[in-house]
């Protein structure tokens, strides 16, 4: 079987990961990246050994040699182009979140149902080695019914400045970038249970923070600290048809004595924690017992994971297969995140 022609559309930071893991595929050969910023197309043809560069994304989807692509641009651009790049016959990995809003989802899920290409979304954090070893432990009933789960990504300091803190573009600001993350990973290892019902806070008390010196923090490569339309923090509530919940809270910006990322998820026969470190808690004979798998990695192995995605993704394409997260997964992932900025908009509960 040939290769898989890839095009890269955008070429900032969250491509590099992508191409890097395309690189190290055999099956895959990137040969087109499309950049608005010619130079910096330039700059990533040369280092990935793409023979062709675009500042028009259209033209890179009208190259009828490009199989499929990876779409890694501003949030606000993810729906058109991923309709576009379906109706124009190429498959596409896009990065996570799907859109920005569930009228957008709604129309690429059209657009992908109506075609024969598949649509596989960026939650990176599915493909992590450890959700695969914590699945093969579900798979045999291990933790019994799966009924609450509790995460936190939380920045004290951390809030990137650019797109990513322009809503215009981003569609929010640390909910829809890294708390979807932790959303999906919950939703995920719960079983996707329908979502009943969301509850949700938002905040906007201490902005960006960019009058904090000594302590350094990620920027976004256009980032202006005179500019900042998104929340600091958020917190939810979650509720789903089978009774399962699932609480969440995220920020940029907090008073907090340390950045904190905590991931944990309870059963009637045990439980596990992904984040910060993979640990397995159960009952042994009337004990309680605290497991620690010896593996590799215990925490998210950023790298691995995104390697595999990739990996899936090029796997899905060749053989026409139904991706581990599909374009379905990403609008259930925009309802939620919707109804978390409507709640807290409204001040109740949105039923769904």
């Amino acid at each position: 079987m040939s290769k898989i022609k890839v095009g890269i559309i955008g070429a900032g930071s969250i491509s590099e990961s992508h191409m890097n893991s395309y690189q190290n595929n055999p099956e895959a050969e990137i040969v087109a990246i499309c950049d608005l910023k010619e130079e910096r197309a330039k700059a990533a043809a040369q280092k990935y050994g793409a023979q062709k560069t675009y500042i028009d994304y259209n033209e890179l989807l009208a190259d009828p040699e490009i199989d499929a692509v990876s779409i890694c641009t501003w949030n606000n651009t993810h729906a058109e182009i991923s309709i576009a790049a379906i109706k124009a016959g190429k498959h596409v990995l896009v990065e996570k979140p799907l859109c920005r809003s569930v009228e957008e989802a709604l129309q690429i899920q059209q657009t992908v149902r109506e075609s024969n290409k598949l649509l596989q979304v960026g939650f990176v954090r599915r493909y992590d080695p450890n959700i695969g070893l914590l699945n093969s432990f579900i798979e045999k009933d291990e933790f019994g019914e799966l009924y609450y789960a509790k995460a936190s990504i939380l920045r004290r300091l951390g809030n990137p400045g650019g797109w990513f803190a322009d809503k215009e573009r981003s569609g929010g600001g640390p909910l829809i970038d890294i708390g979807v993350h932790v959303i999906d990973l919950c939703w995920y290892m719960l079983g996707r249970p329908k979502v009943k019902s969301v509850s949700g806070n938002v905040y906007h008390k201490l902005g960006n923070r960019s009058n904090v010196k000594h302590l350094s923090f990620y920027k976004a490569a256009d980032y202006d600290a005179s500019k900042n339309t998104v929340e600091d923090m958020a917190n939810a509530l979650i509720r789903f048809e089978n009774g399962a919940s699932l609480m969440v809270d995220v920020s940029f910006s907090l008073h907090a004595k340390k950045d904190e990322t905590a991931v944990k998820i309870f059963g009637t026969k045990g439980g596990f924690e992904i984040d910060p470190a993979l640990v397995i808690v159960t009952e042994k004979n009337d004990v309680m017992i605290n497991i620690e798998p010896q593996i590799d990695n215990k925490g998210f192995n950023f790298a691995a994971a995104f390697q595999n995605e990739i990996d899936q993704f090029i796997i899905n394409v060749q053989n026409n297969r139904e991706p581990m997260s599909p374009v379905e997964d990403g609008l259930e992932l925009m309802k939620m995140l919707t109804a978390i900025y409507e709640s807290a908009e409204k001040g109740v509960e949105i039923q769904l």
